[in-house]
């Protein structure tokens, strides 16, 4: 598969490792230095562009992928605003765009877990509910994507929450994020129902890059031959 990578930092750098040793070939590189690559015959040449980048520049990157008829795969989170209009262009002009708040296959078991876990604890309310994310200090948005994903799984299933907040809960109703970002952390999330006698706590801890950079790979491959928005509950069949 020839694959172009939009954002040659740590994770970048990851990517091509193991996309390298699982046969494919980078044909471009993008980064802040050399934004006119996009108008490249290299990167038209891919089939798929594994974009990890920042919440500013993510959306910009998406729509000259799609100008150049190329299918995107991104990790990137905190643009979220224009993920409507990137589903809208999937459906209307056949683009192909893989999404993921975490790439990282335990993390998406966590999230089925957290989904179960959050079904069962709306049929007891004396359990609050409180989420933690820890990440390295270069992590520019807070809290994660990952974070709120699995703060919208929990607000879908119980009913006595009807917002996440970032750090505080304010109202009953409000469910909280604490955001931590210290040293080189890869991503610690931890989900907590407390009540006065007990707790219980569900947590993924990543050890490294790798686990989300192998799932970034993944999902590239599972887009060969396919349009529409994907996600990781079409790559793992979570929803089967």
């Amino acid at each position: 598969m020839k694959i172009a990578l939009i954002g040659y930092g740590k994770m970048g750098k990851t990517i091509e490792q193991i996309a390298i040793s699982r046969g494919h070939r980078i044909v471009s590189v993008i980064d802040v230095n050399n934004p006119e690559e996009f108008g490249s015959e290299d990167f038209r040449s891919a089939e798929v562009a594994i974009e990890f980048t920042t919440p500013a520049s993510a959306f910009s990157n998406y729509l000259k992928c799609f100008e150049a008829g190329v299918a995107v795969v991104s990790g990137t989170t905190g643009w979220l605003d224009h993920l409507d209009e990137i589903k809208e262009r999937c459906a209307k002009e056949g683009r192909t765009f893989f999404y993921a708040s975490n790439f990282s296959i335990g993390v998406n078991i966590f999230f089925a877990l957290n989904k179960y876990l959050a079904k069962v604890m709306n049929r007891f309310p004396d359990y609050d509910i409180s989420l933690k994310e820890v990440h390295h200090i270069h992590k520019l948005d807070a809290p994660s994507g990952t974070a709120i994903t699995l703060a919208n799984d929990i607000l879908a299933e119980v009913g006595r929450k009807s917002r996440w907040t970032l750090d505080s809960a304010g109202k009953p109703e409000d469910l909280p994020i604490y955001a931590i970002r210290e040293g080189e952390v890869p991503g610690i999330h931890e989900v907590t129902y407390d009540s006065e006698v007990d707790f219980i706590r569900i947590e993924h801890s990543a050890k490294s890059r790798a686990g989300f950079a192998l799932g970034a790979v993944l999902a590239a491959e599972f887009t060969l031959g396919k349009k529409g928005f994907l996600g990781m509950e079409d790559l793992l069949c979570l929803n089967a």
